[in-house]
């Protein structure tokens, strides 16, 4: 039993790391060929926007912010991707995967 609560508090302090490193990662999404270019940290914040002067033109206004939510859902699905691979890797040894846990 007391094996098992050790096992168990090294558990909790690796899904804490892993959470840790989640979020202070960041993703890069693109669109337009590289013309708008997202940054997203783990967290979900977006912490830089990069729009090459070409795709600035007031006439192109919807298209622009097509792009710019195109980029941003890509970043964003890159962190999706690379939190449930991290989360994967902290469970694969547990033999959760048959309990129907999200992410397990």
């Amino acid at each position: 039993m007391q094996a098992m609560l050790a096992q168990l508090g090294k558990l909790q302090e690796q899904a804490e790391t892993t959470q840790r490193e989640i979020e202070e990662a960041e993703f890069t999404g693109t669109s337009g060929g590289g013309a708008v270019v997202a940054t997203v940290a783990g967290s979900g914040e977006l912490k830089a926007l990069v729009l090459k002067p070409e795709v600035v033109d007031p006439e192109e206004a919807e298209l622009l912010a097509d792009l710019i939510v195109a980029a941003v859902r890509d970043a964003s699905g890159q962190v999706q991707e690379h939190a449930d691979a991290k989360r994967a890797e902290l469970t694969s040894g547990l033999g959760l995967g048959g309990l129907g846990l999200p992410g397990m």
